[in-house]
């Protein structure tokens, strides 16, 4: 896991009377790989415009190449065929790599959701696989690749939907080892007192979930200010790209065959025979400046 930790903001938690000083400190970090544009004729940082950031000139796509800072002013240079021999598999599946119990995965690994909805009349397995994660409180730990990005994710049931939500990896989340905490327990200080009344306060602000008793207030003021624009004429008009229409079809499944393939590891040889492929680095560039 990485380490090291600062304080980013210090304030209080408060409920009722209660005032807790607290400071936040940061539970994540990016690790994926940042490459640089240099200049191969002199190794001079090179801006997205093309522009030597050194001598201040624009220089031709051709004499950019791409490093990895690894120390202060130290690169190591790599090449596109090495880029894309180690480039994540487009496999456009949510590769399910085992089930885990659904209290298994702390919060802090939780990092963006994606609603995932039913197509080419998959409806029926789509409900099983969520009413069955629902039975056996369970949720699929998989795979997935968005936007060119290898992602750890959990699918995890939420009502009449399943919810793709990306996970950190292992090494992006920080340790508690930096942190200065209380111990767990009563051996924390508090009398029985004390846990009893702070209990009671508890069970008097308890209420149910409901996101509509929250609002972003900024975002609010910031729409407020949109629609006061928009009555005096103050606007601009953007086209937007057309979207390609859904591919329609797809052939019915048969589920009582699918489960008993895969309880007899059918699944695992289909795989094998429709092995995934790499996505080209190139043609992801295109794809995203035709978009």
């Amino acid at each position: 896991m990485a380490t090291g930790s600062r304080t980013l903001w210090k304030g209080a938690i408060t409920f009722g009377l209660v005032h807790i000083p607290v400071g936040l400190h940061t539970a994540s970090v990016e690790q994926g790989v940042d490459f640089d544009w240099l200049d191969k004729r002199s190794m001079d940082p090179v801006g997205y415009k093309r522009i030597n950031k050194k001598t201040g000139k624009e220089i031709d796509k051709d004499d950019i190449v791409k490093g990895v800072q690894y120390a202060e002013g130290k690169y190591v240079l790599i090449s596109p065929e090495e880029i894309e021999k180690v480039f994540p598999r487009t496999t456009q599946t949510i590769a399910i790599d085992r089930f885990i119990d659904a209290t298994d995965i702390p919060f802090v690994f939780l990092e963006r959701p994606y609603y995932v909805a039913p197509v080419n009349k998959s409806d029926k397995v789509y409900a099983l696989l969520r009413e069955t994660l629902v039975k056996t409180n369970k949720i699929g730990l998989a795979k997935v690749v968005i936007s060119t990005k290898q992602h750890l994710a959990a699918l995890v049931p939420s009502g009449p939907a399943l919810v793709l939500n990306l996970l950190r990896w292992g090494d992006e989340v920080k340790t508690l080892d930096t942190l200065s905490l209380p111990p767990e327990g009563s051996k924390a200080g508090f009398s029985a007192a004390e846990m009893k009344m702070a209990t009671q306060l508890v069970k008097e602000m308890t209420g149910k979930w409901d996101p509509e008793d929250f609002k972003d207030e900024f975002r609010a003021q910031v729409m407020k200010l949109v629609d006061q624009k928009v009555k005096a004429g103050k606007t601009e008009t953007v086209l937007q790209p057309e979207e390609d229409e859904p591919e329609g079809g797809g052939e019915v499944i048969d589920l009582t065959a699918l489960l008993q393939r895969s309880l007899k590891g059918g699944a695992k040889a289909a795989a094998k025979k429709a092995p995934a492929r790499k996505a080209s680095p190139r043609s992801v560039v295109q794809k995203k400046k035709a978009a």
